[in-house]
């Protein structure tokens, strides 16, 4: 397919897709919050398990909250890794674009969800039963969505983010 099918992935070689300081024509919002759900997906299944294992082993706030933010870039990055795989990368080509792709957004996200859960009183000190533990942790997550998803957009619109995940679809 031609650059012109896909708007938001950077061409190959030559010129950015977009003059410096026009506004990105191939981020659309539709493309954004994908990319986002993508590293929520991802982000979500990992700092779900990293707590409730922490917390089951009955860990600290920092180990708990280490293995959680360790196992969201875990899954996160395995998520684009099987999908750039299966559509026909080397293992260490597909590990360059899930970095590519992915780090920001997972660190953004990450960063956002467990401020959040940090920052609710009681949310650290809260059991896997207590439904503070739960609401921090899923508000956590909406408030990050809201605030990684113009992030991805902004890259995407630069040919980066996600966008390098798309030349290999």
């Amino acid at each position: 397919m031609n650059d012109h099918a896909h708007p938001a992935r950077e061409p190959r070689s030559g010129p950015a897709p977009h003059p410096p300081g026009a506004a990105p024509s191939g981020a659309t919002w539709a493309t954004a919050v994908r990319a986002t759900l993508h590293c929520l997906t991802g982000c979500a299944v990992g700092e779900i398990l990293g707590m409730v294992i922490g917390t089951a082993l009955l860990w600290g706030n920092v180990p708990t909250m280490a293995l959680a933010i360790a196992l969201a870039f875990v899954f996160g990055y395995s998520l684009t890794l099987f999908a750039v795989v299966r559509a026909g990368l080397s293992l260490r080509a597909a590990v360059k674009v899930a970095l590519a792709a992915d780090t920001v957004s997972i660190a953004v996200m990450e960063l956002v969800d467990n401020g959040i859960i940090a920052l609710t009183p009681g949310a650290m000190d809260a059991g896997l039963t207590d439904g503070l533990f739960w609401s921090a942790l899923l508000g956590g997550f909406v408030v990050a969505f809201l605030v990684t998803a113009p992030v991805n957009k902004w890259m995407i619109g630069r040919g980066k983010g996600h966008a390098v995940v798309h030349a290999h679809h």
